[in-house]
């Protein structure tokens, strides 16, 4: 079919995942209604994925696979999103902002940016004419993808139901692949993207290979702005004090899975340089934090 505003798609992505963004934000604004945050975030996903697809018209292999790998991943994370804020209630994420419309508003923009930074892989493979043969960054690819979603979607399960036992209430969750990664679920994420990254290096040239900056936005993303550091900084002033907690911090890798055991023992300076076991996830323990 016909180019759509750039050979690449870049341009149609950016409009669509704009006004996506922006319709959500206005529904936001006006009904003081935050439950369909993540849904919005989510489904975009599928959105550039769907629409690149069918428009390019190609329907290459690759194409395909890669984007029903987005599809799948997309509104797995929607429906679980969706279903969870609806039996929890508010978002508490959006305290601060349902009164401040300049704080609602550089969120949204935000999250536009984050999913069409982040899907680029994707919409370059499906605005491409090459077509290689299935190779082995394919099929490395989509195992990392089928280890990240399978990591992300146990993390998410299982802390769902650990927070839904009322046996368990005001406790931190460390059960199933919790014991191995104090956030199991963005090791997932973050592994998942870089595995649609791998699968889609068969047909890059030239700039294309910048679409690279999709899985590292992801994995900074997560690490230095709105993943870690929010989450980290919320349970260590919830349970900093009780010894169990900080033992399971020293002992629990924050992102990459591994037996505590083996983690346990390990050096600090080890941890933070190979292991992003930053000192600035420890600031808010109570005292003297973790011994750096």
């Amino acid at each position: 079919m016909a180019t759509v505003l750039d050979s690449h798609f870049l341009a149609l992505t950016a409009f669509v995942t704009l006004g996506y963004q922006i319709f959500f934000f206005i529904i936001t604004a006006l009904l003081k209604f935050d439950k369909v945050t993540d849904f919005a975030g989510s489904t975009n996903f599928v959105i550039i994925a769907v629409l690149t697809l069918i428009i390019k018209g190609s329907w290459h292999f690759r194409q395909v696979v890669l984007t029903s790998l987005v599809v799948i991943w997309g509104l797995r994370l929607a429906i679980f999103l969706l279903m969870r804020i609806l039996q929890w209630g508010e978002d508490r994420r959006f305290d601060e902002m349902r009164s401040n419309l300049g704080k609602l508003a550089v969120f949204w923009i935000f999250q536009a940016v984050w999913v069409w930074t982040v899907t680029l892989p994707v919409t370059v493979v499906n605005a491409s004419d090459r077509d290689p043969s299935v190779q082995a960054e394919d099929i490395i690819g989509w195992i990392m993808w089928s280890v990240g979603i399978s990591f992300e979607a146990a993390a998410d399960q299982q802390k769902l139901s650990f927070k839904n036992s009322p046996e368990n209430r005001g406790k931190w969750c460390n059960v199933g692949v919790w014991k191995y990664s104090r956030h199991p679920n963005y090791f997932g994420e973050i592994f998942l993207w870089w595995g649609i990254f791998v699968a889609s290096t068969p047909i890059l040239e030239g700039a294309e290979w910048l679409v690279i900056l999709g899985p590292i936005f992801l994995t900074l993303l997560l690490l230095f702005v709105s993943g870690l550091p929010l989450l980290e900084e919320s349970a260590d002033k919830k349970f900093g004090n009780v010894a169990a907690y900080r033992i399971y911090k020293e002992t629990t890798s924050p992102l990459i899975p591994l037996p505590q055991s083996v983690y346990g023992n390990l050096p600090l300076w080890f941890k933070a340089i190979f292991l992003f076991e930053f000192p600035f996830y420890s600031r808010s323990l109570p005292h003297e934090g973790l011994n750096w």
